[in-house]
């Protein structure tokens, strides 16, 4: 798990891609040229999306006939056109800038638990139905089965924008980045350096599925990132902070710019105070919102249920068993509105849903796409993603959190007589089959006689998620979803994803700082 964007990420996209403003899509030169524009989305009918697609529904009928020709139980088929756009602005001047742009689709047949996948750039019929062909050699015999008719799945719309990305200009972009980088200069006279990052994409997708599924959705994103370089008394530290969602330019208000640049220019020059920590096991207090980083990948990557079905994750046997404290509840939900890892749909047009994977402290439920709900005999949770047309599906998280509890976050401090308040976290690793863990806190401060004190720095705890979630003996009522920009990684894929935490008291986690 990372952030979308660190300064390596975006050096190595940019050596892959080229200057945006004048990059036309090598699709739109090919026998199938159409329009550039996405069909609007607040408009957005079936037929318009066929028609940006250069298909019909025959086509679809065609590719699928040739996908279920060599005895596949099911198929499906994902077109997405996806714009990426990044600018970047590096020592005071806008010296970055380009766009992605990706169009294909990807076939999927099923077999039992077997899965055929072909994709293709090129949407002519010709290559399609060689795609189709080549996923359906996972099934080598027995009588082939007609798709169905299709049929319109409607979809609700949990991240309406005004404006598609589409309809904004470059021109409209970088003003957010100068008066950023002015602020954060301003507020501070030890910033010496910063980068910010104005990122923003756009994915139309359609989805048909033999058993008579259609379904689209157009699917926003946006971020601005920021981090600065202070320098006091020969000392230099840096520090960041990012907004991300599935939002449009309407979402970056004055009020949030002030808060880009002041609450990164805050993270970086309190480190001028930070002390490393004494090393060993202590009460650890995880702040709420993002430091649900730790929940995500400690706890909800072992409730995918592809980790479970192979025996893999720790909590393959533990369904309707307690495994937590009864004023712990866990969900993954695919609702929220705006939120990164919020979905209309998942990636085998199935509806997302607020899905209970830890109910007051009871293992529920596990996190499944279409194989997985099959194979354990359960409707699919909405969980079914992948990182585009390139990719096949996996069970994967959306927005992963804990419910609030009893607690309010002045009691939960106040029951610390010494121990660290974990703010924001990076750098984690992950074991899954065991859900060991060791994580860098880059925000922090210690507790001492029930009070916040001094900032920490160059901390790692080290545990293990099923213990910690055991160990969690208070849970506030504060529950703050995470702001930033997250893609988890699984099995080579990112997908973007969120995570949110209530103020939570663990018991005793293993802190490594001096003399660790």
């Amino acid at each position: 798990m990372k952030p979308s964007m660190t300064r390596r990420d975006f050096m190595k996209r940019s050596s892959q891609t080229m200057i945006a403003a004048a990059t036309i899509p090598y699709f739109l030169k090919s026998e199938q040229a159409r329009a550039f524009a996405v069909p609007d989305p607040n408009n957005m009918t079936l037929n318009d999306v066929y028609a940006h697609f250069g298909i019909s529904e025959g086509h679809i009928r065609d590719i699928m006939s040739e996908a279920l020709s060599q005895g596949g139980d099911y198929c499906d088929v994902f077109f997405q056109h996806n714009i990426y756009n990044v600018i970047g602005l590096e020592d005071k001047a806008v010296n970055r800038a380009y766009t992605e742009v990706g169009l294909g689709v990807g076939i999927r047949v099923l077999k039992g638990d077997q899965t055929g996948y072909s994709f293709t750039e090129e949407l002519t019929p010709k290559a399609m139905k060689l795609a189709a062909k080549t996923a359906a050699a996972i099934a080598s015999e027995g009588k082939s089965m007609p798709p169905q008719a299709l049929k319109l799945h409607e979809t609700p719309d949990y991240y309406p924008i005004e404006t598609p990305w589409e309809q904004v200009g470059i021109d409209e972009k970088i003003p957010f980045l100068q008066t950023i980088n002015d602020k954060v200069f301003a507020l501070d006279k030890r910033i010496i350096k910063s980068n910010i990052y104005f990122i923003n994409d756009s994915s139309t997708i359609l989805i048909a599925t033999s058993d008579g599924r259609v379904a689209y959705d157009y699917q926003p994103m946006s971020r601005i990132y920021v981090s600065c370089t202070a320098e006091q008394d020969n000392q230099r530290e840096s520090n960041s902070f990012d907004l991300a969602g599935r939002r449009g330019i309407g979402f970056y208000s004055p009020e949030t710019v002030d808060r880009l640049a002041s609450e990164a220019v805050r993270r970086t020059v309190s480190l001028f105070e930070a002390i490393k920590p004494e090393a060993g096991e202590m009460p650890v207090v995880l702040a709420a919102g993002s430091s649900g980083i730790l929940l995500h990948e400690a706890i909800g990557h072992g409730m995918e249920a592809d980790f479970n079905r192979k025996k893999v994750s720790i909590f393959s046997d533990k369904i309707d068993k307690p495994v937590a404290e009864k004023f712990v509840s866990i969900v993954d939900d695919g609702t929220n509105p705006y939120i990164r890892g919020s979905l209309n749909i998942d990636d085998e047009a199935n509806d997302t849903e607020k899905t209970y994977l830890v109910e007051n402290g009871i293992l529920r439920s596990y996190l499944h796409d279409r194989i997985s709900a099959q194979h354990y005999g359960v409707k699919p949770t909405g969980n079914g993603r992948r990182e585009s047309f390139r990719h096949p599906v996996q069970p994967r998280m959306r927005n992963t959190y804990m419910e609030n509890g009893p607690h309010t976050m002045e009691e939960i401090i106040g029951h610390v007589d010494k121990g660290l308040y974990a703010e924001t976290f990076t750098n984690g690793e992950v074991y899954i089959g065991a859900g060991d863990f060791t994580f860098y806190v880059k925000s922090g401060a210690l507790i001492e006689g029930g009070k916040i004190t001094r900032p920490v720095k160059d901390v790692n705890i080290i545990g293990n998620g099923p213990e910690v979630l055991k160990n969690i003996i208070m849970v506030g009522n504060d529950m703050k979803m995470a702001e930033g920009g997250w893609t988890c990684g699984k099995n080579g894929q990112g997908v973007p994803v969120s995570m949110g935490l209530p103020t939570v008291l663990v018991s005793g986690i293993t802190v490594g700082g001096v003399n660790a």
